[in-house]
């Protein structure tokens, strides 16, 4: 009969623990590793392969679908950012506007924002409220601005004023929609264990539903952000008397057709909506991408 073979511990290869990879071995990735460098050079690569395949057909069309005397419709890329940007007086005549534009915008933002925020937090504690004030608000939204310029600028004028009340009137929607999107969107049951511990109206607002709100509160902020740069260049076109915009820069150079100019100041103005609107993305992820993330259950 044979005996059970017993295998024998080294107490001293135990007490080092498992066995270490082979120093100078490569080591693989693993599947969540390939995927998040894939997701990483594709964020990166997809816009500026869209990027280089617009320019491409920017190219084609200035040089192989628009004759010589025509070019000055579509000037070549080169061609903009030489007279456009290189050029030292060309550039100050656009920047001058551009800033004034950004003036306007941020202020109206900013008046929004307290607005929005105001009604929406108003709305979200009482349904009488809600019931009251939110048609006005989608018929605001849905009023061309061109027919209010008139009573603008009979009450405010032509001035700074009077685009700021321009972009109060495009960018406060999206902030009191999604402001009361948030605040309504508390779980039950976390309302439920409020109540079971007594807390008050402004307890819950301020611990609850506010910091449950701030995902839709920032995206909002994103959309308004650059609302209020169209609407600045909108205020632009309207009221033309005061400090000229970069939306009056733009009209002069299409009256002009000075198009190398013209392009140039539409991509500043696009440069200034891409740029609030990565702010407050920015201002999202500092506020709420320690705890947040978009599509996790």
């Amino acid at each position: 009969m044979t005996e059970p073979i017993q295998a024998t511990i080294d107490p001293v290869q135990l007490s080092a623990g498992p066995p270490r990879r082979r120093e100078g071995r490569r080591t693989r990735r693993t599947p969540g590793e390939r995927s998040s460098f894939a997701g990483r050079a594709a964020r990166f690569l997809l816009p500026v392969g869209f990027g280089a395949a617009v320019l491409g057909l920017w190219y084609l069309t200035s040089y192989r679908l628009l004759n010589t005397d025509r070019r000055f419709i579509m000037p070549p890329p080169h061609q903009v950012i030489k007279v456009g940007f290189l050029d030292s007086d060309n550039f100050k005549d656009e920047i001058g506007p551009l800033w004034t534009t950004t003036k306007v915008a941020l202020v109206g933002l900013l008046v929004a924002v307290i607005l929005g925020f105001a009604i929406a937090m108003l709305m979200s504690q009482a349904r009488w409220v809600e019931t009251t004030l939110y048609p006005y608000a989608v018929a605001l939204q849905t009023i061309p601005v061109l027919a209010l310029v008139p009573l603008i600028a009979f009450v405010l004028g032509y001035g700074f004023w009077s685009r700021v009340i321009v972009c109060i009137l495009i960018a406060i929607f999206p902030i009191i929609t999604n402001t009361l999107f948030g605040l309504q969107a508390a779980d039950q049951p976390m309302h439920d264990l409020f109540t079971l511990h007594g807390a008050g109206r402004l307890t819950r607002l301020r611990k609850l539903q506010l910091p449950n709100a701030l995902p839709a509160i920032f995206t909002g902020l994103r959309i308004s952000a650059g609302l209020s740069v169209i609407g600045a260049i909108v205020g632009d076109f309207f009221f033309r008397q005061g400090e000229p915009g970069i939306g009056l820069q733009i009209d002069n150079y299409r009256n002009s057709l000075q198009s190398e100019q013209l392009f140039a100041a539409i991509i500043l103005s696009s440069a200034l909506g891409l740029i609030v609107f990565w702010a407050f993305g920015w201002l999202n992820k500092i506020a709420t991408g320690s705890w947040y993330r978009p599509g996790r259950g």
